[in-house]
């Protein structure tokens, strides 16, 4: 039977009973849903990383701070925590339900705790447990965080996916890109335009980009300027950028406020913009008409 420490405090009991017991959590929580469902290699897989988290338990108890999730030893266990969080939730659990898993790796480490204090006085009993009771629940929370902080970072990614997807670059003619922008233009989207459109500029060795935004319904300042910027960028990198399609609202935006669009080119429509370059590169368009063809 192992001896408790004489005068120690509950998180010092809690720390050692880690330390001693180790190999026995780990064991019993290779078997809990939460490791059996993440580590599907191996047993030894789950053993290994539930040894990770009993380590970084140890180590929170042994700076005496189990009530906070912003503890040293929790550092490291951020990383696991939130991998294994996402590995539930892309097998379809919500965060109730993850959070119940974490909830039962409680059971067998109380079971062993009053298992090795058999022959404490049951008031020092109860104190171990409530301390390391409070030291999982903190481990819960930490996980919670971490696991949200990653579904954050995942809505994020989709989200600048989802504009780059709703961004695309077109090739009208060797020497001509096009943007159609349709929606709401917000800042974000605006750069995202900007890096798109350059990229394109430089991929398609182009000559003349064009922002189509006849399906913007309004813009805002802020956007506005973007739009200036990217002429800019644009002109920095060689091609002539060209805006088509603005509205009349948009028009109003601009002119109220007081933005200079003397050195853009602009055009009633995309048609009319891709004609403005075709002209520019010396190309010649021609109109089909009943009696032949003409040149326009």
């Amino acid at each position: 039977m192992p001896e408790h420490e004489a005068g120690g405090t509950p998180t010092v009991e809690v720390r050692d009973f880690l330390r001693r017991r180790r190999e026995q959590i780990a064991q019993r929580w290779a078997d809990e849903p939460l490791f059996r469902t993440v580590f599907t290699v191996s047993r030894d897989e789950a053993v290994e990383a539930g040894k990770v988290v009993v380590d970084a338990l140890a180590e929170v108890a042994d700076a005496g701070r189990v009530e906070d999730p912003d503890s040293a030893g929790f550092s490291g266990l951020r990383e696991q925590l939130s991998r294994m969080g996402a590995a539930r939730s892309r097998a379809g659990l919500s965060t109730t339900q993850v959070s119940s898993e974490l909830a039962a790796l409680w059971p067998p480490m109380e079971n062993l705790l009053v298992a090795d204090m058999d022959e404490a006085p049951p008031e020092r009993t109860r104190e171990c447990a409530s301390a390391l009771g409070v030291l999982m629940g903190t481990l819960r929370l930490v996980a919670m965080q971490a696991a949200l902080s990653e579904g954050q970072a995942l809505i994020d990614r989709q989200r600048l996916q989802l504009l780059e997807v709703a961004t695309p670059v077109i090739k009208l003619w060797d020497g001509i890109v096009a943007v159609p922008l349709i929606g709401t233009l917000d800042s974000a989207r605006s750069q995202v335009v900007m890096e798109t459109l350059l990229n394109a500029v430089v991929d398609q060795q182009a000559r003349f980009a064009i922002l189509d935004i006849t399906g913007v319904p309004t813009v805002d300042s802020l956007v506005a300027q973007h739009l200036m910027k990217t002429v800019a960028a644009a002109r920095l990198m060689g091609a002539e950028c060209v805006v088509s399609g603005i509205r009349p609202a948009i028009a109003q935006t601009i002119v109220h406020l007081g933005l200079d669009l003397g050195t853009v080119k602009t055009r009633a429509s995309l048609a009319d913009a891709l004609g403005h370059c075709l002209h520019e590169l010396g190309t010649n368009i021609v109109n089909a008409a009943p009696d032949g063809a003409g040149r326009r």
